[in-house]
């Protein structure tokens, strides 16, 4: 075990001078760096044409930064133990701002995804060590309006990403979308970095841990990488992901049973001991799966389906961000009044009610209907995050905040990778499977068929063919879509179970001179 080499803090909760600014600092940051993780998804046509590059080799932007953020994040706990929260912040957002600046200096695909792969890596503990931060200055009554505001972020970032990244790829040049972090970045850091100084923590000297970091990297990394080519690849048809999925999965067995035997792990899985961390987790990476491929398929819906541009499909998407926003001072405020339990309940029966309903969508839906169900689903989201947050913490001990915050971020982001691949896979095929479906009537010999194809192609039989097979493909496509959200609203529901597992009460263990250390 870790040996510590300074004393236990005072017993005093320790208040930075200014909260707001503190909050405010804090916030920016772990915005920043959501928002990092979709920015450039709609700039890659621009970026891979001004470097020289094909759109395959311009995923790597995408993909080197997830692998890297998802190795990084089960590490936030090892971190923390050895540097402290204040300066793992600190540093890691300075880190972030010249990853960010070499992204936007970088003149060949090659450097701009090594560049993407540092930034990954290094904002992999932002996100967990704010929380932790949050819920250590804030006092009791108040830490369900800071792991709200932290909801927040988690969900409007994503949203504002792709629309942000739009907007500045079409006015001014991609560079900027990574240019925008360098202010913020070190704002951020020298606000956070001064109101924290002399912060209590106690730190230790945890011996480095091999064998389970080559497993981590190895495993995530074959794992992640595995997930972002399938569908490309054409999943298990492909040499190339078959000895991905053979390399993760040996890594993270041997990864999982020398974490559990370690004495001293550099990730801790028996955080996974505590029940409402287990429940809460399952129950967040089952609903996140569930959100994040709502989010990945509209929009996609929108421009394959209905003609709709990037911009505006991102606009008639973004009203999801609505009430999160409006609601979290009063989510945080007065959840606590209430079982949490049921509201996580009610939240998930909206997220599913809004699916089902999408699973009645057809070809003639119009831009309002769209972003009405969006808005609505909102109201499952402001009501989602904050109160499955503060479940899965709440039986955690002090020390163990910054790495079940981080454990737990790293499964959530494992299962949005998941989702992307599994629900643009299961498109992909229910769109074939309802295409043959629909071709079935069809005779190619039929007089009355070709005479119909002929009308539609205004005399020209081939170009009346063209045009039926793209009708069929439509529709083929809308019921694969509408099946989905379906599976998607039960996904939900089933969610809901796993919610009723944890036990109150849900209040961090975070009193005393715990506070004070931030949990070390």
């Amino acid at each position: 075990m870790g040996l510590p080499v300074t004393p236990e803090p005072p017993k005093a909760a320790f208040r930075p001078p200014n909260m707001a600014l503190t909050t405010i600092g804090l916030a920016l940051a772990s915005f920043m760096q959501v928002l990092d993780t979709t920015i450039a998804n709609v700039s890659l046509p621009t970026i891979s044409g001004n470097l020289g590059a094909s759109a395959n080799q311009a995923t790597w932007v995408i993909t080197s930064f997830a692998v890297s953020n998802a190795i990084a994040l089960p590490l936030t706990g090892f971190l923390t133990r050895r540097f402290g929260e204040r300066k793992l912040f600190t540093w890691a957002t300075l880190a972030f701002v010249i990853a960010s600046l070499l992204c936007g200096l970088a003149n060949s695909m090659g450097l701009l995804v090594a560049a993407r792969a540092l930034q990954g890596f290094v904002c992999g503990p932002m996100y967990p060590v704010t929380q932790a931060l949050l819920i250590s200055i804030y006092p009791p009554h108040k830490r369900g309006q800071a792991i709200a505001l932290l909801a927040m972020v988690t969900v409007v970032a994503p949203i504002a990403g792709p629309i942000l990244g739009g907007w500045i790829t079409d006015n001014y040049s991609w560079e900027w979308i990574f240019f925008i972090n360098i202010p913020i970045g070190i704002f951020s850091s020298i606000v956070v970095g001064r109101q924290l100084k002399g912060r209590p923590e106690r730190l230790e000297k945890p011996k480095m841990d091999y064998i389970g970091l080559a497993t981590l990297v190895l495993g995530v990394g074959a794992l992640q990488i595995m997930l972002d080519l399938g569908n490309d690849e054409d999943w298990f048809n492909s040499t190339k992901i078959v000895w991905l999925t053979v390399v993760a999965v040996i890594a993270l067995v041997v990864f999982v049973i020398w974490e559990l035997t370690e004495k001293d792990p550099i990730v801790n899985l028996r955080l996974f001991r505590h029940r409402n961390f287990a429940s809460g987790t399952a129950a967040m990476v089952m609903a996140y799966a569930a959100f994040f491929s709502v989010g990945l398929l509209v929009p996609l819906w929108l421009q394959r389906n209905l003609g709709y541009t990037a911009i505006w499909a991102g606009f008639a998407s973004a009203p999801i961000g609505i009430l999160p926003v409006l609601l979290t001072p009063l989510v945080g405020k007065y959840a606590s009044k209430f079982d949490l339990r049921m509201l996580a309940t009610f939240a998930f029966v909206v997220m599913a009610s809004t699916s089902f309903y999408r699973s009645g969508f057809n070809l003639d839906v119009n831009f309002q209907r769209v972003a009405e169900v969006q808005l609505w689903q909102g109201l499952g989201v402001a009501l989602f995050f904050m109160p499955v947050l503060t479940i899965l913490l709440s039986d955690l001990e002090p020390h163990e905040i910054a790495a079940g915050s981080g454990l737990a971020t790293f499964v959530r982001t494992l299962g949005g990778s998941f989702a992307a691949s599994l629900t643009t896979w299961a498109w992909n095929q229910r769109t074939t499977i309802h295409h043959a479906r629909l071709t079935e009537s069809i005779g190619a010999y039929d007089p009355s068929m070709q005479q119909a194809i002929s009308a539609l192609g205004q005399g020209d039989l081939q170009r009346g063919a063209a045009m039926l097979n793209g009708m069929i493909t439509q529709q083929a496509a809308q019921i694969g879509f509408n099946e989905i959200f379906h599976l998607l609203g039960i996904l939900f529901l089933v969610v809901i179970v796993f919610v009723w597992f944890a036990k109150p009460p849900f209040t961090a263990k975070m009193g005393g001179g715990a506070a004070a250390a931030g949990g070390h």
